[in-house]
């Protein structure tokens, strides 16, 4: 299939999607919606394909590139969901490295997230991207069955998983002892919820259009905040100008930027 980009489809259709995969709208009231735009000989179901995550556009580093080492790790997290699975790739050479938790989407560590981590690797990062539908089987090989399984989910208990996943790595043999987190969309929100929760072992946040934690909470953060943003994305944007204040206020290092003219999930380049 070609892909398609953003502006190839009505900013109507866009939010469509962005409803559904966020789970404000179940799939059947998704296509019933779409139909009114599959006109001049587009179906419905070419409609649907082409806004459907396409993992091969993903892939920028393979599996087995030899400039990185990757392995399958399982960590514990006994105020979360117990035993939780990841991905942890590094670069070949060397022996310490600053390190990264990468927090998936709503739906898992599907392929686009652990690409990100291989990128970071190769980058020179310590990358980790623990899996938090662990506990219900992991990602299942698709998003629409991962949001399923992640909204089902304890949000505390998720938090607890990724909490002990950053002691995990902070702690790891190949870390430098300086952390950095980032995250996307609910990734995002949990990049903030780490910066408030565990301010004296996140070194650095950079969260990628998530919600933002209570500007009540703001004067716990130590670390700098990377905050990126999308200028469509109005959902997330309304909480933006309360926490920056704060953020201000408190005296907090960050810059924030605001991409305009893209939609929420811009990073996520499975999708158009």
């Amino acid at each position: 299939m070609q892909r398609k980009q953003a502006s190839d489809f009505d900013q109507k259709v866009l939010d469509l999607y962005d409803e559904f995969a966020h789970g404000r709208m179940n799939r059947r009231d998704y296509v019933k919606h779409l139909r009114t735009f599959a006109v001049g000989g587009l179906t419905i179901e070419a409609l649907v394909s082409s806004l459907s995550p396409n993992y091969a556009w993903a892939e920028q580093v393979k599996a087995d590139d030899p400039r990185i080492r990757t392995e399958t790790i399982g960590y514990e997290s006994p105020k979360g969901g117990g035993t939780i699975n990841g991905l942890l790739a590094r670069p070949a050479e060397g022996n310490k490295f600053p390190a990264v938790l990468v927090i998936h989407e709503n739906r898992g560590l599907n392929p686009y997230i652990a690409d990100v981590t291989r990128r970071l690797a190769t980058d020179g990062f310590l990358a980790f991207a623990p899996d938090a539908l662990t506990p219900l089987g992991g990602y299942p090989g698709n998003d629409d069955d991962g949001r399923a399984m992640q909204a089902k989910r304890d949000g505390e208990e998720m938090t607890q998983d990724f909490i002990a996943a950053a002691k995990w790595l902070d702690a790891s043999k190949f870390s430098t002892g300086k952390l950095g987190v980032v995250g996307f969309c609910f990734g995002g929100g949990m990049v903030n919820q780490l910066a408030v929760r565990i301010p004296d072992l996140v070194d650095a946040a950079v969260p990628f259009y998530g919600r933002q934690p209570d500007p009540a909470d703001v004067p716990k953060i130590k670390a700098p905040l990377l905050i990126h943003n999308a200028g469509l994305d109005q959902r997330i944007l309304a909480g933006a100008p309360a926490f920056e204040a704060a953020l201000k206020e408190n005296g907090k290092s960050f810059e924030a930027f605001v991409y305009e003219g893209v939609n929420h999930g811009f990073h996520n380049d499975t999708t158009p």
